[in-house]
């Protein structure tokens, strides 16, 4: 092996070459660099509570294609990317070991505990070696030393007055530049397999046609994906109108799942939207990429800041609510059989393809934990199972929100699954996309087929309980909505081009701050 300067570069959620300090930094540090990659075996085990598989078939799926993409890059730089099976501390102590060159290991911080802990083995393990460590922060959109708070525990409980704080105080740094070239892996170091779903004790991910996510992993796809949204379609200009949507690719950016890896940086997205801004338009769309990629930038913040209390039955408030367990009503939530159609059809969705909208997580976490009042955690650990953009952070941030055990200042806040899914689905036809049970019930009787008559349900061939099931849980205030059902037959202008208008009490959340050419509102 060479004896020259060597840096190993341990990446885990930051599968991207672009603004990536760690490459940056290692390009000026060493003559030789290993990008690395370990497929750790706890990331396969079971979730903390439940026992659910930690990372689903869809996620795993997903995280491969990743892999092997930034594998396909670094090669045509002039690197690789080394590949191992194994604890990060145990293979980076081996690599060590085994090329007796190197100065530094360098990798992003995370901020959950299992990822800290994987950081402390690390640290232990190269203070034995003697070893330097390197590391950086660039999972956000704003850096954590550039936010107004002097420490993290002075961080607000309430997302607005964070955003405020930010928007005014606070500027997103520059991207790092896209190396031309990287420095070579050392001689004779062998790559290694990436290996199969099958290798790591997981299933193939099926696929299914009517994804709203039939994208690949990787950075390549995540690039080629913000060039079409942006650039190519300009649908980022109406994103705010159409983001509720459920049935399409482009209603949304879609980009959270590249975001949970890493293989796209929050801070390239924000200056490509600067410069859209300034190129094609501004408005209240361009701005709402921005607002959402704050909403990540807290949860990332909150879990600093509380640290396992995000994952706390109490939660942030420490408020005791009588969580139920009752694994019966869970297996007919996961599974899609509740009998209330808009909650089923989103479940079904996200068990046949990783991928759930917005505006679905909102009312099937709600109708969780307020109608079932079944343990936040349960939905919270199934979600981390299947969800391709599962991140720690976000996740079990907006299900502690969607608990009303997390950061929201209002008491009781709880979805109607009937006017939800007469808002953002009014002509049924997401429900009869996934619930084909339903497909012969016309409209938006598919919502609520318990008050169909006999007839009805006869001439769609239905028969309650035994083709579909009766709902499991009936709240009150759902039988306000049965007769406000929309009397057209056309798409739901909120359910397939996102809502029709936006309340006015919402509507100008920090859009008037971020196009004042004054700052001063």
């Amino acid at each position: 092996m060479s004896a020259s300067r060597t840096v190993i570069c341990l990446l885990r959620n930051d599968l991207r070459l672009h603004d990536n300090e760690l490459f940056h930094w290692a390009q000026s540090n060493a003559e030789h660099v290993v990008p690395l990659y370990c497929f750790d075996p706890r990331h396969y085990a079971g979730t903390h509570h439940f026992n659910f598989p930690k990372t689903g078939p869809f996620r795993l799926r997903f995280l491969l294609e990743s892999v092997r993409d930034l594998r396909d890059t670094l090669l045509s730089k002039g690197s690789n990317l080394v590949v191992r099976t194994g604890k990060p501390e145990e293979v980076v102590a081996d690599l060590v070991r085994q090329l007796g060159s190197v100065s530094s290991v360098a990798f992003h911080e995370e901020v959950a505990s299992e990822e800290l802990s994987v950081e402390r083995k690390v640290k232990e393990a190269c203070a034995e070696l003697k070893v330097n460590v390197h590391t950086c922060w660039g999972s956000t959109l704003y850096h954590r030393d550039d936010v107004p708070f002097r420490h993290m525990s002075r961080l607000p409980d309430v997302y607005t007055q964070f955003r405020k704080a930010v928007e005014l105080q606070s500027s997103v740094r520059p991207a790092f530049p896209t190396p031309e070239r990287l420095h070579p892996v050392p001689p004779g170091l062998e790559e290694g397999a990436i290996p199969t779903a099958e290798e790591l004790q997981q299933t193939e991910a099926p696929s299914d046609s009517r994804s709203a996510f039939p994208c690949s992993g990787g950075e390549s796809h995540a690039l080629a994906r913000l060039q079409h949204y942006f650039w190519d379609t300009d649908k980022v200009a109406t994103y705010k109108e159409t983001r509720n949507g459920l049935i399409g690719v482009d209603f949304s950016t879609k980009f959270s799942p590249w975001l949970a890896l890493g293989c796209i940086s929050p801070r390239y997205i924000y200056h490509q939207i600067k410069r859209y801004e300034t190129e094609r338009t501004a408005n209240q769309s361009t701005y709402w990429v921005v607002f959402e990629l704050l909403w990540r930038d807290y949860f990332r913040f909150v879990a600093v800041k509380y640290g396992n209390r995000i994952f706390y039955a109490r939660g942030l408030q420490d408020k005791s609510v009588p969580w139920k367990k009752d694994m019966k009503l869970f297996d007919a939530w996961k599974e899609g059989r509740t009998g209330v159609p808009f909650v089923d059809a989103n479940m079904r969705e996200l068990a046949l393809t990783g991928f759930m909208s917005n505006r679905g997580r909102q009312n099937v976490a709600s109708f969780l934990t307020k109608d079932l009042g079944l343990d936040w955690r349960l939905g919270a650990e199934w979600f981390e199972y299947l969800l391709i953009d599962h991140d720690v952070c976000s996740n079990y941030g907006n299900w502690l929100y969607s608990a009303g055990i997390g950061n929201d200042p209002r008491e009781n806040r709880k979805f109607n699954m009937i006017k939800q899914a007469l808002d953002y689905d009014g002509n049924g036809d997401y429900v009869r996309q996934w619930v084909p049970e339903l497909s012969s019930v016309g409209g938006a009787d598919a919502h609520t087929p318990w008050t169909l008559s006999s007839a009805a349900l006869s001439r769609a061939h239905m028969a309650l309980g035994e083709t579909y099931p009766a709902p499991v849980v009936m709240a009150p205030e759902w039988s306000r909505h049965y007769n406000k059902k929309p009397s057209n037959t056309g798409p739901s202008p909120r359910g397939k081009k996102g809502p029709s208008h936006t309340p006015k009490q919402h509507r100008d959340r920090g859009i008037d701050f971020y196009f004042s050419k004054s700052k001063n509102l």
